[in-house]
Protein backbone atom coordinates (compact mmCIF):
# COMPACT_ATOMS: atom_id res chain seq x y z
CA UNK A 1 0.00 0.00 0.00
CA UNK A 2 2.93 2.34 0.85
CA UNK A 3 3.65 2.62 -2.97
CA UNK A 4 1.11 5.44 -3.29
CA UNK A 5 2.88 7.03 -0.79
CA UNK A 6 5.98 7.16 -3.00
CA UNK A 7 4.73 8.43 -5.80
CA UNK A 8 6.30 12.04 -6.77
CA UNK A 9 3.27 14.07 -6.68
CA UNK A 10 4.83 17.03 -8.19
CA UNK A 11 8.19 15.70 -9.15
CA UNK A 12 7.84 14.44 -12.47
CA UNK A 13 8.79 16.67 -15.16
CA UNK A 14 6.88 18.71 -17.72
CA UNK A 15 7.56 18.97 -21.15
CA UNK A 16 7.25 22.25 -22.85
CA UNK A 17 5.83 23.57 -24.51
CA UNK A 18 2.92 22.23 -22.88
CA UNK A 19 0.51 19.92 -25.94
CA UNK A 20 -3.15 19.51 -24.29
CA UNK A 21 -5.19 20.26 -26.83
CA UNK A 22 -7.34 17.74 -28.21
CA UNK A 23 -7.92 16.60 -31.87
CA UNK A 24 -11.08 17.50 -33.64
CA UNK A 25 -13.13 14.77 -35.00
CA UNK A 26 -17.00 14.22 -35.37
CA UNK A 27 -19.20 13.99 -32.64
CA UNK A 28 -22.44 13.15 -32.05
CA UNK A 29 -22.51 15.93 -28.85
CA UNK A 30 -21.65 18.91 -30.66
CA UNK A 31 -19.92 19.75 -27.08
CA UNK A 32 -18.10 17.12 -26.50
CA UNK A 33 -14.45 16.24 -28.44
CA UNK A 34 -12.89 13.05 -28.68
CA UNK A 35 -9.16 12.30 -29.22
CA UNK A 36 -8.21 8.63 -29.49
CA UNK A 37 -5.47 7.02 -27.73
CA UNK A 38 -3.61 3.60 -27.83
CA UNK A 39 -5.81 3.15 -24.26
CA UNK A 40 -8.39 5.37 -24.03
CA UNK A 41 -9.99 8.85 -25.28
CA UNK A 42 -9.44 12.05 -24.00
CA UNK A 43 -12.99 13.91 -23.86
CA UNK A 44 -13.28 17.67 -23.70
CA UNK A 45 -16.18 19.36 -22.65
CA UNK A 46 -16.32 22.58 -23.60
CA UNK A 47 -16.90 25.20 -20.96
CA UNK A 48 -15.72 27.90 -19.37
CA UNK A 49 -12.66 28.08 -17.02
CA UNK A 50 -12.40 31.33 -14.45
CA UNK A 51 -9.68 32.41 -12.51
CA UNK A 52 -10.16 31.92 -8.79
CA UNK A 53 -11.20 35.19 -7.22
CA UNK A 54 -9.35 36.33 -3.76
CA UNK A 55 -6.14 36.02 -2.53
CA UNK A 56 -3.79 33.76 0.14
CA UNK A 57 -3.39 35.33 3.14
CA UNK A 58 0.48 36.44 4.04
CA UNK A 59 0.49 34.10 7.63
CA UNK A 60 4.16 32.20 6.77
CA UNK A 61 4.21 28.28 6.92
CA UNK A 62 7.55 26.78 7.53
CA UNK A 63 7.04 23.90 4.75
CA UNK A 64 9.46 20.99 5.30
CA UNK A 65 8.83 18.29 2.20
CA UNK A 66 12.11 18.04 1.02
CA UNK A 67 14.26 15.43 1.16
CA UNK A 68 10.94 13.53 1.09
CA UNK A 69 12.24 10.29 1.67
CA UNK A 70 15.21 10.80 4.48
CA UNK A 71 17.92 8.44 5.22
CA UNK A 72 20.44 10.63 6.93
CA UNK A 73 20.39 12.42 10.48
CA UNK A 74 20.15 16.28 9.71
CA UNK A 75 18.40 19.12 9.42
CA UNK A 76 15.49 19.20 7.42
CA UNK A 77 14.52 22.88 7.24
CA UNK A 78 16.45 25.26 9.48
CA UNK A 79 14.87 29.19 10.03
CA UNK A 80 17.52 29.67 12.47
CA UNK A 81 20.06 32.79 12.09
CA UNK A 82 23.11 30.86 10.91
CA UNK A 83 25.73 32.62 13.68
CA UNK A 84 27.18 30.11 15.51
CA UNK A 85 26.33 27.10 13.53
CA UNK A 86 28.59 24.17 11.80
CA UNK A 87 27.24 24.41 8.38
CA UNK A 88 25.78 28.20 8.22
CA UNK A 89 23.67 27.30 4.79
CA UNK A 90 21.63 25.00 6.36
CA UNK A 91 20.02 28.01 8.16
CA UNK A 92 17.60 30.77 5.91
CA UNK A 93 17.48 33.04 9.29
CA UNK A 94 13.46 34.00 9.32
CA UNK A 95 11.75 34.98 12.36
CA UNK A 96 8.25 33.75 13.23
CA UNK A 97 5.71 36.30 15.33
CA UNK A 98 2.32 36.29 15.97
CA UNK A 99 0.41 33.90 13.32
CA UNK A 100 2.60 30.95 11.76
CA UNK A 101 2.08 27.17 10.71
CA UNK A 102 4.25 24.21 10.31
CA UNK A 103 3.79 21.82 8.18
CA UNK A 104 5.77 18.57 7.49
CA UNK A 105 5.63 15.50 5.30
CA UNK A 106 8.39 13.02 4.92
CA UNK A 107 9.18 9.38 4.59
CA UNK A 108 11.43 7.01 6.36
CA UNK A 109 12.83 4.25 4.09
CA UNK A 110 15.50 2.15 5.56
CA UNK A 111 18.74 2.44 3.85
CA UNK A 112 20.78 -0.31 3.13
CA UNK A 113 22.27 -2.43 4.40
CA UNK A 114 18.57 -2.59 6.09
CA UNK A 115 19.07 0.17 9.11
CA UNK A 116 15.71 -0.49 10.81
CA UNK A 117 15.60 2.07 13.53
CA UNK A 118 13.09 4.25 14.14
CA UNK A 119 13.49 8.20 12.65
CA UNK A 120 11.77 10.47 14.45
CA UNK A 121 10.99 14.08 13.08
CA UNK A 122 11.47 17.11 15.46
CA UNK A 123 10.16 20.49 15.30
CA UNK A 124 11.94 23.01 17.68
CA UNK A 125 11.55 26.29 18.53
CA UNK A 126 13.82 29.01 20.24
CA UNK A 127 13.35 31.69 21.73
CA UNK A 128 16.14 34.32 21.07
CA UNK A 129 14.43 37.42 24.02
CA UNK A 130 14.96 38.27 27.51
CA UNK A 131 11.40 37.38 27.91
CA UNK A 132 9.58 34.43 28.32
CA UNK A 133 7.38 33.65 24.70
CA UNK A 134 4.07 31.57 24.85
CA UNK A 135 3.35 29.66 21.70
CA UNK A 136 -0.74 28.64 21.32
CA UNK A 137 -1.04 25.74 19.73
CA UNK A 138 -4.32 26.26 18.08
CA UNK A 139 -4.71 23.44 15.67
CA UNK A 140 -2.28 20.12 15.33
CA UNK A 141 -2.38 16.90 13.78
CA UNK A 142 0.60 14.76 12.74
CA UNK A 143 -0.62 11.21 11.18
CA UNK A 144 1.76 7.82 9.83
CA UNK A 145 0.73 6.61 6.87
CA UNK A 146 1.18 2.93 8.66
CA UNK A 147 -0.47 1.84 10.95
CA UNK A 148 -2.72 5.93 11.33
CA UNK A 149 -3.94 6.00 7.70
CA UNK A 150 -3.29 3.34 4.91
CA UNK A 151 -3.77 3.80 1.36
CA UNK A 152 -5.89 1.42 0.81
CA UNK A 153 -9.24 1.20 -2.15
CA UNK A 154 -12.13 3.41 -1.13
CA UNK A 155 -15.22 5.08 -3.54
CA UNK A 156 -14.64 7.95 -5.68
CA UNK A 157 -17.53 9.75 -3.08
CA UNK A 158 -17.73 9.07 0.32
CA UNK A 159 -19.94 11.22 2.95
CA UNK A 160 -17.72 11.99 5.69
CA UNK A 161 -19.74 13.78 8.15
CA UNK A 162 -17.93 11.56 10.97
CA UNK A 163 -14.72 12.32 9.65
CA UNK A 164 -13.60 8.38 9.88
CA UNK A 165 -12.99 8.41 6.06
CA UNK A 166 -9.34 9.09 4.72
CA UNK A 167 -6.78 7.27 2.71
CA UNK A 168 -3.45 8.66 3.85
CA UNK A 169 -1.67 10.61 6.34
CA UNK A 170 -1.83 13.32 4.56
CA UNK A 171 -5.65 13.07 4.18
CA UNK A 172 -6.39 12.51 7.72
CA UNK A 173 -4.03 15.40 8.89
CA UNK A 174 -6.06 17.94 6.76
CA UNK A 175 -9.06 17.05 7.28
CA UNK A 176 -8.38 16.83 11.60
CA UNK A 177 -7.31 20.55 10.36
CA UNK A 178 -10.57 21.07 8.41
CA UNK A 179 -12.70 20.05 11.46
CA UNK A 180 -10.85 22.71 13.78
CA UNK A 181 -8.83 19.73 15.92
CA UNK A 182 -6.07 19.71 17.84
CA UNK A 183 -4.80 16.19 18.45
CA UNK A 184 -3.66 14.83 21.90
CA UNK A 185 0.09 14.91 20.90
CA UNK A 186 0.14 18.73 20.83
CA UNK A 187 -0.17 20.63 23.98
CA UNK A 188 -2.48 23.65 24.37
CA UNK A 189 0.68 26.27 24.72
CA UNK A 190 4.05 25.83 24.96
CA UNK A 191 6.05 28.20 27.50
CA UNK A 192 9.83 28.99 26.56
CA UNK A 193 11.73 30.53 28.84
CA UNK A 194 14.55 33.57 27.72
CA UNK A 195 17.42 32.36 25.43
CA UNK A 196 15.99 28.41 25.63
CA UNK A 197 14.50 26.53 23.15
CA UNK A 198 11.55 24.01 23.08
CA UNK A 199 10.41 20.94 21.43
CA UNK A 200 7.15 21.67 18.69
CA UNK A 201 6.87 18.23 17.85
CA UNK A 202 9.00 14.98 18.69
CA UNK A 203 7.19 12.16 16.12
CA UNK A 204 8.73 8.95 15.60
CA UNK A 205 8.27 7.12 11.85
CA UNK A 206 8.87 3.22 12.71
CA UNK A 207 9.74 1.14 9.59
CA UNK A 208 11.06 -2.27 11.93
CA UNK A 209 7.53 -4.60 11.53
CA UNK A 210 6.84 -3.24 7.37
CA UNK A 211 7.47 -5.42 4.66
CA UNK A 212 9.42 -2.98 2.97
CA UNK A 213 9.99 -1.00 5.29
CA UNK A 214 9.33 2.26 4.74
CA UNK A 215 6.80 4.72 6.56
CA UNK A 216 5.40 8.27 6.16
CA UNK A 217 4.18 10.72 8.26
CA UNK A 218 2.40 14.19 7.51
CA UNK A 219 1.32 17.03 10.03
CA UNK A 220 0.34 20.52 9.92
CA UNK A 221 -0.22 22.63 13.47
CA UNK A 222 -1.61 26.17 13.38
CA UNK A 223 0.43 28.09 15.97
CA UNK A 224 0.64 31.46 17.25
CA UNK A 225 3.43 33.60 19.41
CA UNK A 226 3.17 36.47 21.85
CA UNK A 227 7.04 37.14 20.57
CA UNK A 228 9.70 36.28 18.21
CA UNK A 229 10.72 32.29 17.70
CA UNK A 230 13.01 30.56 15.31
CA UNK A 231 11.52 26.97 14.52
CA UNK A 232 13.45 24.18 12.30
CA UNK A 233 12.54 20.56 11.55
CA UNK A 234 15.22 18.32 11.93
CA UNK A 235 15.43 14.38 12.09
CA UNK A 236 17.66 11.87 14.18
CA UNK A 237 16.95 8.01 14.59
CA UNK A 238 15.73 6.55 18.22
CA UNK A 239 18.75 6.45 20.87
CA UNK A 240 18.66 3.31 22.71
CA UNK A 241 17.91 2.78 26.69
CA UNK A 242 20.65 0.42 28.43
CA UNK A 243 18.63 -2.75 28.01
CA UNK A 244 18.24 -2.25 24.31
CA UNK A 245 15.12 -0.41 23.72
CA UNK A 246 14.30 2.64 21.47
CA UNK A 247 13.71 6.05 23.30
CA UNK A 248 12.84 9.16 21.36
CA UNK A 249 15.69 11.67 21.67
CA UNK A 250 16.01 14.68 24.17
CA UNK A 251 15.66 18.74 23.53
CA UNK A 252 19.79 18.28 23.87
CA UNK A 253 20.28 15.75 21.33
CA UNK A 254 17.73 17.84 19.36
CA UNK A 255 19.45 21.04 19.50
CA UNK A 256 23.28 19.35 19.51
CA UNK A 257 21.96 18.30 15.73
CA UNK A 258 20.36 21.69 14.84
CA UNK A 259 23.83 23.77 15.62
CA UNK A 260 25.92 20.49 14.24
CA UNK A 261 24.29 18.89 11.94
CA UNK A 262 23.99 19.14 7.98
CA UNK A 263 21.45 18.99 5.45
CA UNK A 264 19.27 15.56 5.47
CA UNK A 265 20.08 13.33 2.82
CA UNK A 266 19.04 12.06 0.00
CA UNK A 267 18.54 15.61 -1.59
CA UNK A 268 15.51 15.93 -4.15
CA UNK A 269 15.54 16.45 -7.42
CA UNK A 270 17.13 19.69 -8.32
CA UNK A 271 14.11 22.30 -9.43
CA UNK A 272 14.01 23.95 -12.95
CA UNK A 273 14.38 27.89 -12.37
CA UNK A 274 10.78 29.50 -13.19
CA UNK A 275 11.52 31.39 -16.07
CA UNK A 276 12.27 27.78 -18.59
CA UNK A 277 10.34 28.08 -21.36
CA UNK A 278 10.93 24.88 -23.30
CA UNK A 279 12.85 21.18 -22.22
CA UNK A 280 11.64 19.58 -19.05
CA UNK A 281 10.64 21.39 -16.33
CA UNK A 282 11.10 19.76 -12.56
CA UNK A 283 9.13 21.29 -10.24
CA UNK A 284 11.06 19.91 -7.04
CA UNK A 285 10.07 19.33 -3.37
CA UNK A 286 9.41 22.17 -1.12
CA UNK A 287 11.79 23.47 2.10
CA UNK A 288 11.48 26.73 2.65
CA UNK A 289 9.13 29.71 4.53
CA UNK A 290 6.13 30.19 2.04
CA UNK A 291 3.96 33.57 2.49
CA UNK A 292 0.53 31.89 2.98
CA UNK A 293 -1.59 29.74 4.81
CA UNK A 294 -5.46 30.57 3.80
CA UNK A 295 -7.08 31.41 0.22
CA UNK A 296 -9.89 33.40 0.76
CA UNK A 297 -12.23 34.33 -2.14
CA UNK A 298 -15.69 35.26 -2.70
CA UNK A 299 -16.94 34.26 -6.11
CA UNK A 300 -18.95 36.88 -7.50
CA UNK A 301 -19.61 38.35 -11.54
CA UNK A 302 -17.50 41.14 -12.17
CA UNK A 303 -19.48 44.67 -11.04
CA UNK A 304 -21.52 42.67 -9.08
CA UNK A 305 -22.74 41.02 -5.39
CA UNK A 306 -23.89 37.69 -6.84
CA UNK A 307 -22.84 34.97 -8.91
CA UNK A 308 -25.19 34.04 -11.88
CA UNK A 309 -25.65 30.30 -12.25
CA UNK A 310 -24.78 28.65 -15.69
CA UNK A 311 -27.50 28.93 -18.62
CA UNK A 312 -29.35 26.09 -18.66
CA UNK A 313 -26.94 23.10 -19.85
CA UNK A 314 -23.85 24.76 -19.72
CA UNK A 315 -20.79 25.02 -16.56
CA UNK A 316 -17.88 27.02 -15.45
CA UNK A 317 -15.47 25.90 -13.21
CA UNK A 318 -12.72 27.93 -11.21
CA UNK A 319 -9.04 26.20 -10.96
CA UNK A 320 -7.88 25.15 -7.06
CA UNK A 321 -4.30 24.62 -6.58
CA UNK A 322 -3.17 26.09 -10.10
CA UNK A 323 0.59 25.91 -10.40
CA UNK A 324 3.23 27.17 -13.03
CA UNK A 325 2.72 25.35 -16.49
CA UNK A 326 -1.06 23.74 -15.23
CA UNK A 327 -2.94 27.38 -15.03
CA UNK A 328 -5.75 25.55 -17.04
CA UNK A 329 -6.29 28.04 -19.38
CA UNK A 330 -6.58 30.85 -17.08
CA UNK A 331 -3.11 31.96 -16.71
CA UNK A 332 -3.44 32.16 -12.72
CA UNK A 333 -0.76 30.24 -10.29
CA UNK A 334 -2.24 30.42 -7.01
CA UNK A 335 1.53 28.16 -5.66
CA UNK A 336 2.37 30.27 -2.63
CA UNK A 337 5.85 32.24 -2.53
CA UNK A 338 8.60 31.36 -0.36
CA UNK A 339 10.23 33.57 1.31
CA UNK A 340 13.86 31.62 1.76
CA UNK A 341 14.46 28.69 0.56
CA UNK A 342 17.25 26.18 -0.03
CA UNK A 343 19.19 26.63 -3.56
CA UNK A 344 18.47 22.81 -4.46
CA UNK A 345 14.52 22.99 -3.36
CA UNK A 346 11.74 24.26 -5.14
CA UNK A 347 11.44 28.28 -6.24
CA UNK A 348 7.54 28.39 -4.73
CA UNK A 349 4.90 25.98 -2.91
CA UNK A 350 4.12 24.06 -5.46
CA UNK A 351 0.94 22.51 -4.72
CA UNK A 352 -0.28 24.56 -1.60
CA UNK A 353 0.18 21.77 0.29
CA UNK A 354 -1.52 22.63 3.83
CA UNK A 355 -2.89 25.41 1.95
CA UNK A 356 -7.06 25.69 3.11
CA UNK A 357 -9.31 27.25 0.70
CA UNK A 358 -12.35 29.30 1.71
CA UNK A 359 -14.56 30.34 -1.01
CA UNK A 360 -17.63 31.45 -0.96
CA UNK A 361 -20.21 31.25 -3.89
CA UNK A 362 -23.22 33.65 -3.85
CA UNK A 363 -25.58 31.62 -6.09
CA UNK A 364 -27.96 33.54 -8.01
CA UNK A 365 -30.91 32.43 -10.61
CA UNK A 366 -31.47 35.59 -12.46
CA UNK A 367 -33.76 33.53 -14.92
CA UNK A 368 -37.66 33.36 -14.74
CA UNK A 369 -37.46 29.65 -14.56
CA UNK A 370 -36.61 27.28 -11.77
CA UNK A 371 -33.24 25.66 -12.23
CA UNK A 372 -31.16 22.74 -10.65
CA UNK A 373 -27.69 23.72 -10.00
CA UNK A 374 -24.80 21.39 -9.21
CA UNK A 375 -21.68 21.92 -7.41
CA UNK A 376 -19.10 19.34 -7.91
CA UNK A 377 -15.09 18.96 -7.45
CA UNK A 378 -13.62 17.66 -10.90
CA UNK A 379 -9.94 15.86 -11.47
CA UNK A 380 -9.33 16.90 -14.97
CA UNK A 381 -6.90 16.25 -17.60
CA UNK A 382 -3.64 19.12 -16.50
CA UNK A 383 -3.16 21.39 -19.07
CA UNK A 384 -2.18 25.15 -19.37
CA UNK A 385 -2.32 27.02 -22.69
CA UNK A 386 -6.58 27.23 -23.08
CA UNK A 387 -8.31 24.12 -24.89
CA UNK A 388 -11.78 25.13 -24.41
CA UNK A 389 -12.89 23.40 -22.07
CA UNK A 390 -11.93 20.35 -19.56
CA UNK A 391 -10.00 17.52 -20.55
CA UNK A 392 -11.60 13.91 -19.18
CA UNK A 393 -10.54 10.30 -19.75
CA UNK A 394 -12.57 7.51 -20.63
CA UNK A 395 -11.96 5.18 -19.25
CA UNK A 396 -10.18 6.18 -16.48
CA UNK A 397 -6.56 5.35 -15.62
CA UNK A 398 -5.47 3.72 -12.17
CA UNK A 399 -3.68 6.79 -10.90
CA UNK A 400 -4.99 8.46 -8.10
CA UNK A 401 -4.25 12.04 -8.29
CA UNK A 402 -6.61 13.43 -5.14
CA UNK A 403 -7.30 11.98 -2.01
CA UNK A 404 -9.05 14.66 0.47
CA UNK A 405 -11.99 15.99 2.36
CA UNK A 406 -14.07 18.62 1.48
CA UNK A 407 -16.54 20.39 3.43
CA UNK A 408 -19.50 22.60 1.65
CA UNK A 409 -21.95 24.58 3.72
CA UNK A 410 -25.39 25.81 2.36
CA UNK A 411 -29.56 26.25 2.99
CA UNK A 412 -31.55 23.25 1.40
CA UNK A 413 -34.36 23.64 -0.67
CA UNK A 414 -36.29 23.75 2.61
CA UNK A 415 -33.92 26.33 3.92
CA UNK A 416 -32.15 24.58 6.36
CA UNK A 417 -28.45 25.18 7.00
CA UNK A 418 -26.62 22.06 6.32
CA UNK A 419 -22.94 21.52 6.75
CA UNK A 420 -21.45 18.23 4.58
CA UNK A 421 -17.81 16.81 4.68
CA UNK A 422 -17.36 15.03 1.68
CA UNK A 423 -14.01 12.45 0.87
CA UNK A 424 -12.94 12.26 -2.74
CA UNK A 425 -10.94 10.17 -4.08
CA UNK A 426 -10.29 10.53 -7.67
CA UNK A 427 -8.60 9.35 -10.85
CA UNK A 428 -6.34 11.41 -13.40
CA UNK A 429 -9.22 12.91 -15.71
CA UNK A 430 -12.26 12.20 -13.53
CA UNK A 431 -15.20 14.05 -13.91
CA UNK A 432 -16.88 14.92 -10.38
CA UNK A 433 -20.04 13.80 -8.72
CA UNK A 434 -22.57 16.74 -7.11
CA UNK A 435 -21.25 17.80 -3.54
CA UNK A 436 -23.93 19.85 -3.39
CA UNK A 437 -27.35 19.95 -5.87
CA UNK A 438 -30.11 23.01 -5.39
CA UNK A 439 -33.82 23.71 -7.25
CA UNK A 440 -33.47 27.31 -7.14
CA UNK A 441 -36.84 29.01 -7.85
CA UNK A 442 -36.90 32.27 -10.42
CA UNK A 443 -34.83 35.33 -8.80
CA UNK A 444 -33.30 32.60 -6.06
CA UNK A 445 -30.23 33.82 -4.43
CA UNK A 446 -28.56 31.06 -2.18
CA UNK A 447 -24.99 31.19 -0.69
CA UNK A 448 -22.52 28.13 -0.74
CA UNK A 449 -19.53 28.25 0.98
CA UNK A 450 -16.85 25.54 0.12
CA UNK A 451 -13.89 25.14 2.07
CA UNK A 452 -11.13 22.42 2.59
CA UNK A 453 -7.07 22.02 3.33
CA UNK A 454 -4.74 20.94 -0.03
CA UNK A 455 -3.40 17.46 1.34
CA UNK A 456 -0.11 15.79 0.50
CA UNK A 457 -0.40 12.67 -1.18
CA UNK A 458 -2.34 14.77 -4.00
CA UNK A 459 -1.47 16.14 -7.51
CA UNK A 460 -2.65 19.17 -8.40
CA UNK A 461 -4.56 21.03 -10.11
CA UNK A 462 -8.30 20.38 -9.66
CA UNK A 463 -10.93 22.97 -10.32
CA UNK A 464 -14.73 23.52 -8.84
CA UNK A 465 -17.48 23.48 -11.26
CA UNK A 466 -20.92 25.06 -11.20
CA UNK A 467 -23.76 23.32 -13.79
CA UNK A 468 -27.08 24.22 -13.98
CA UNK A 469 -28.90 21.15 -15.66
CA UNK A 470 -30.46 20.80 -18.25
Amino acid sequence: MLTAFLISLLTNPVSLPSANAAVESNSVNPNKIAQASTQRQIILDRQEMRPLMGSLDEVPMLNSNSPEIVQTEGILLSAFPSEGMAHPKAHLNFPFEGRFDVFTHHISKAPPPKDLRTLYIGAIAYNPTDKPVTIDVLLGASYLSQPDAPFYDAPNYSLNNNGETYRGPGDRAMLDILRGRRQDIFPAQIIIPPKQSRMLMNVPIPVKELDPPLNGRSGLSRLRSDGKVYVATLALYARLNPDGTERAPTLAEWENILKTGELAKPRDVVPTPPNLTEGAFEYSRVAGVQLGSQWFGNLTDKDSNDLAIPQRGASYSYGLSLLQYGTMGTGQVQTAPLKVRYPDTAYSAHGNYGVQYNLTMPLHNPTSETQTVVLSFQNPIKYDKPVGGLQFFEPLPDDVFFRGSVRVRFRNDRGLAQSRYVHLMMKRGERGKSLVTLIMPPSDRRVVQFDFLYPADATPPQVLTVTTQN
